[in-house]
């Protein structure tokens, strides 16, 4: 259960985006912050100032989600992304259509243009950005014609060489005019892949060059022209903050980390879709002390990509894994379309796989001591039992309990336990059909010779999927020696050889040890080991009872309805669907009753008249 109260004194106090979800999961509003750990605290401060809306939304919030990044800017983009795509309730202030603006470099022509754009398009274009800054984009794409003398006309080059005269940008020296052949091709590609290394980031060499030039006007007391300078510095250092959040190649891709700490690790996984990072999900792994990080991502991939509908074309890695061949070939036929796994070394690309990362060693941080503490209730507590009892290793535990009520509709319960937890697909209920009365002991004895024999004709016929053919590590049953002879019986006749203990109950019909081997064994009461039989114990009869109560109400509807002219399986089908209780059935008007199917007048009044 997510607690609120604990999972805000983990919040960092890093930027990122915060991720509110209501009861059913859907998500009502997100929001970015400069430090998640005071933004989200907010919220749920009762002396806050918060608008109605927002009081609201926080009352509707069932737990929360973030992901961390590594600048305000970049948290901003990915809120829109976030906003765009899942369009939360409450959001309604960011429920625009706004874009942002990018750098678009026409690569495709033979004499590119650096030019201001507010969307991206699949037109080979190169593409830089999106940024927060409008004004600044401006600003840089002038320095950028200024410094490398780039051409912002709308001519079509090569056709139009020497049409027209230059522009006054050439006569200013701003344009190296390739308009009028001034240049060549090869030159000319020279100065745009400069623009292209400085908007990928190269771009100290220009700053300093600039603040060199900023103090030399300054010492000259040329105030306005050290103005200028500062002016783009700043519009420089706006636009040259890296963006990792959405990439330029609108390629659907999955981005994978993974954070180790001894046996456990988290495996985060960033979902780009069309370019923008549009979510993510963390997953956690119990591991082998000598696992390295690519034998758990390998591992990882295998398993969640046998089990996810959508493969990205692209899967960016932390490391490289062994059989990445061998998985991109399993992939790509389960794509119908070459899937391509990388381990990127530089760029945005590495820098956006070092983000999950982050965000991967953060969850196993704050979720560590929790994992350890589940291990150890769960497998942990599987070993002790197993040591307890002197068995190599227990994974699968079945656990069987008989309930009745002065052996009326006496039923059978199996739950079974695997590395510590109840895999509730495999119980199983079973109708006592050979045995008259009380008899608890001959009622086990049929039920585990029915599950056995099940289990031995679906191995023989190779029988799939059932549950039956899978045989467990442990029999457990609810009782002592009485319980455990009858176990050990059947098996011994069915030439089964399975490790059978009881659970043995003190006076007050709590759990007290086990039995196993002619011996009562005490296990200490705050073991987890003794905590995992309890639950079992429990589990078991919980089962048991739920499902003899069922029957037995079922056995009671159908005698009292049964006594009624007129009323056969259907109509007190539809009566029970109708009204769900007998009671509500007695205390019914005829009106009433001929508002459930099939239910005429007539037999309407024949109910009212048996129950009045």
């Amino acid at each position: 259960m997510f607690d609120i109260q604990e999972e805000l004194k983990k919040l960092p106090g890093k930027p990122g985006v915060y991720i509110m979800h209501d009861k059913t999961d859907k998500i009502i509003y997100v929001g970015k912050a400069i430090s998640l750990k005071n933004r989200v605290k907010q919220y749920f401060q009762s002396s806050r100032n918060l608008s109605d809306k927002i009081k609201h939304m926080v009352s509707n919030v069932d737990y929360f989600e973030y992901i961390i990044t590594d600048s305000e800017l970049e948290a901003l983009v990915l809120e829109c992304n976030l906003i765009k795509e899942h369009r939360p309730k409450y959001n309604t202030m960011l429920k625009d259509d706004k874009s942002y603006p990018f750098i678009k470099v026409t690569v495709n022509e033979d004499f590119p243009r650096v030019l201001f754009a507010r969307s991206m398009k699949k037109d080979k274009a190169k593409y830089f950005g999106p940024y927060t800054s409008a004004g600044a984009v401006k600003s840089s794409i002038e320095l950028l014609c200024k410094l490398y003398k780039i051409r912002n006309c709308n001519r079509c080059l090569p056709q139009d060489i020497g049409k027209k005269r230059p522009c006054l940008n050439y006569h200013i020296k701003q344009c190296s005019a390739p308009c009028q052949g001034y240049i060549s091709k090869e030159e000319y590609r020279e100065s745009i892949k400069k623009v292209i290394d400085f908007l990928n980031g190269n771009y100290s060499e220009v700053l300093n060059g600039l603040t060199e030039k900023m103090q030399a006007a300054s010492e000259k007391m040329e105030y306005e022209e050290a103005m200028e300078y500062r002016d783009l510095v700043t519009s420089v250092k706006q636009v040259a903050q890296k963006q990792k959040i959405t990439g330029n190649d609108l390629e659907d891709k999955d981005v994978i980390a993974c954070a180790i700490d001894g046996d456990y690790a988290v495996v985060q996984v960033f979902f780009i879709r069309e370019g923008k990072l549009l979510g993510r999900e963390h997953f956690h792994m119990s591991v082998a002390a000598k696992d390295s990080r690519s034998e758990i991502i390998s591992e990882f991939m295998k398993q969640y990509y046998g089990g996810t509908p959508f493969i990205p074309a692209l899967i960016m890695l932390q490391e490289e894994i062994e059989d990445s061949q061998v998985i991109s070939q399993w992939l790509s036929d389960r794509l119908s379309q070459k899937v391509t796994i990388v381990a990127p070394k530089k760029g945005d690309k590495e820098k956006l796989v070092e983000l999950a990362y982050k965000n991967a060693e953060l969850v196993l941080s704050q979720d560590g001591e929790k994992i350890k503490r589940e291990h150890q209730r769960t497998v942990g507590a599987m070993a002790e039992v197993a040591d307890f009892l002197s068995i190599d290793k227990i994974k699968r535990v079945e656990a069987f309990d008989i309930s009745n009520t002065s052996g009326i509709e006496s039923v059978g319960s199996m739950v079974v336990f695997e590395d510590g937890k109840p895999r509730r697909n495999d119980y199983r209920k079973f109708k006592i059909k050979s045995v008259k009365g009380p008899d608890d002991y001959k009622s086990m004895q049929e039920v585990l010779t029915r599950r056995f024999l099940r289990g031995i004709k679906e191995r023989e016929e190779n029988v799939q999927g059932s549950g039956f053919n899978i045989y467990p590590d442990l029999i457990m049953m609810d009782g002592g020696r009485g319980q455990v002879n009858i176990a050990l019986a059947v098996l011994n006749e069915l030439h089964l050889n399975i490790p059978v203990c009881g659970m043995v109950k003190d006076d007050n019909h709590r759990t007290r040890g086990l039995y196993f081997d002619n011996v009562e064994i005490p296990i200490d009461r705050s073991s987890e080991g003794f905590k995992l039989v309890t639950r079992i114990q429990d589990e078991a009869h919980r089962f048991a009872i739920e499902y003899h109560r069922s029957l037995r109400s079922k056995a009671q509807v159908k005698s009292v309805l049964d006594g009624i002219e007129g009323i056969g399986p259907t109509r007190r089908k539809a009566l029970m669907k109708h009204f769900l209780e007998i009671d509500a059935i007695r205390n019914a008007s005829i009106s009433e009753l001929m508002e459930a199917d099939t239910i005429n007048e007539n037999v309407a009044s024949k109910i009212y008249n048996f129950f009045h």
